[in-house]
C-alpha cells in the first residue's frame, strides 16, 4: 500500500465489511441478529488498524454501523465504494460528470450512481480490452479512440498518477478535473495547457453518512444495481493470495474475504 496516515505493520485494513451482531448495549441502534454494513474498528493490540474491519469479530460503537437489508447480503461490501462515488459526484451539484476515466469497481459504481440519479449516461475510458465490456447504460471506450476535447467535468477513478495531462488535454474552457483515485506517486501537470482551459482540480475524499444514506436510497427503489461487481472470493487463511489477486488481477473488480469459518 502506498504511504498513507495510520500506516505501518503489523496492520489490520478494511473498510469494507459486513456482519451480523452478536452482542449489542441496550441504549438502542443496531439488535442481535441484524445485517450491518461495519466501515472499521479500533483497539486493537499490537497492531495497527488502518480503518480495521478486515477481523472474525469487531467491537465498535453502534453509531458507525449501518443496518441492511437481507437482501443486499454480501452486497453489502460494496457500500463504502458506491458512497465514495455518490460523494465524488456530488462535489459538482447538479452539473454531471461527462468522463469517468477507468473501469473498475469505482468507475463502474460512479457512472451507475450517475445514471440512477438521472443523469445523462456518462463516457468511460478503459484502455484494458477484459474491462471494457458489462457496462450498465453507458459506452466504454478506450480514450485513445475518444475525439471529444470538451468535456466540462472528468473524473479519474483510474488511479494513474500520469493521467492529468490527458485529462486537460480533453477538458473544455473552465472545465473541472475530480480525482476520485487513490495515488501511489507524486501528481503533476504541464501548466501551459492548463492555463489555456482555466482548469479546474478537485479531490474526492472520504464519504459520510449523507452519501451512504443516498446510496441505500437508489438500492431501495431499485434505481441502482450493485450485480457483478464482486468476482472473486477467498478464506481468510488464503489472503496472502487474495491480495495478490485483488491489487494485480484486471479480471477482480472485487475480493470478498470470508471471515464467517473463522467464527
Amino acid at each position: 500500500m502506498p504511504p498513507f496516515p495510520g500506516m505501518g505493520y503489523p496492520l489490520v485494513p478494511g473498510y469494507e465489511s459486513v456482519g451480523r451482531v452478536i452482542q449489542a448495549s441496550k441504549e438502542g441502534g443496531p439488535n442481535i441478529g441484524d445485517l450491518v454494513f461495519v466501515p472499521g474498528a479500533r483497539g486493537y493490540v499490537d497492531a495497527l488498524g488502518l480503518f480495521g474491519a478486515s477481523a472474525s469479530h469487531l467491537v465498535t460503537s453502534a453509531s458507525k454501523v449501518v443496518p441492511l437489508p437481507e437482501k443486499l447480503g454480501e452486497q453489502g461490501t460494496l457500500l463504502a465504494l458506491a458512497a465514495t462515488a455518490h460523494h465524488a459526484l456530488a462535489l459538482r451539484g447538479p452539473t454531471p460528470a461527462q468522463l469517468i476515466v477507468g473501469h473498475g469497481v469505482l468507475g463502474r459504481l460512479l457512472a451507475r450512481v450517475s445514471i440512477a440519479l438521472g443523469n445523462p449516461a456518462p463516457t468511460v475510458w478503459e484502455a484494458n480490452a477484459s474491462r471494457c465490456g458489462d457496462d450498465e447504460g453507458y459506452t466504454v471506450i478506450d480514450g485513445a479512440d475518444d475525439p471529444r476535447t470538451d468535456y466540462r467535468c472528468i473524473i479519474d477513478a483510474s488511479g494513474d498518477p500520469g493521467i492529468l495531462d490527458t485529462a486537460i488535454g480533453r477538458l473544455g474552457k473552465g472545465g473541472e478535473i475530480i480525482l476520485a483515485g487513490f495515488y501511489r506517486d507524486s501528481l503533476s501537470f504541464a501548466f501551459p495547457p492548463a492555463f489555456i482551459r482555466e482548469a479546474r482540480f478537485r479531490i474526492a475524499a472520504e464519504f459520510d453518512r449523507f452519501d451512504i444514506d443516498a446510496v441505500l436510497a437508489l438500492l431501495a427503489d431499485g434505481r441502482l444495481s450493485l450485480d457483478r461487481l464482486i468476482t472473486h472470493r477467498a478464506e481468510p487463511n488464503s489472503a496472502e493470495e487474495a491480495y495478490d489477486t485483488a491489487f494485480n488481477d484486471p479480471n477482480c473488480l472485487k475480493m470478498i474475504l470470508d471471515w464467517r469459518a473463522c467464527s
